[in-house]
């Protein structure tokens, strides 16, 4: 199927490009969220009426996650959970637990843009943590999981 992209996709394509896609991917995810639209005329037509507002619209999104990952950037955050002698945690610490850690520290971020490549922690330590605040835009915070007293 041919969609238009309404916004950045990752490992797809920009705002405005016409790429091909399988049907069930477009049906069930880019055009529901709003990121592709059917490549007929019509929305060809009215895409190019409003490239200009898109555009914009596009770079305020940008513009925002930098503005929120220069406060991220370098921040250091403190878990706690209740761990064995060994420093093993009973449970772990997940992107939901990290997230509102952040919350309490007065930062806006949401549990879907953190990214726990290796699983979420189950011991004790000091562990690095990305953010993926925009497609272009990354910060790094330090994730600190303490045991419980």
């Amino acid at each position: 199927m041919q969609v238009i992209l309404m916004d950045k996709v990752v490992n797809l394509g920009n705002l405005g490009d016409v790429v091909k896609v399988k049907d069930g991917y477009a049906r069930n995810f880019l055009i529901p969220t709003g990121r592709a639209r059917r490549a007929t005329q019509a929305n060809l037509e009215a895409f190019a009426a409003q490239k200009a507002e898109l555009e914009r619209i596009a770079a305020e999104k940008l513009a925002d996650a930098q503005r929120r990952a220069e406060k991220l950037e370098g921040t250091s955050v403190t878990v706690s959970q209740k761990a064995g002698v060994d420093g093993r945690l009973f449970g772990s610490i997940t992107n939901s637990d990290i997230a509102d850690a952040l919350k309490a520290q007065g930062h806006d971020v949401v549990k879907a843009e953190i990214r726990l490549p290796q699983g979420p922690f189950k011991a004790v330590g000091e562990y690095p943590v990305t953010l993926a605040l925009h497609t272009d835009v990354t910060a790094n915070i330090t994730v600190v999981v303490a045991a419980e007293q």
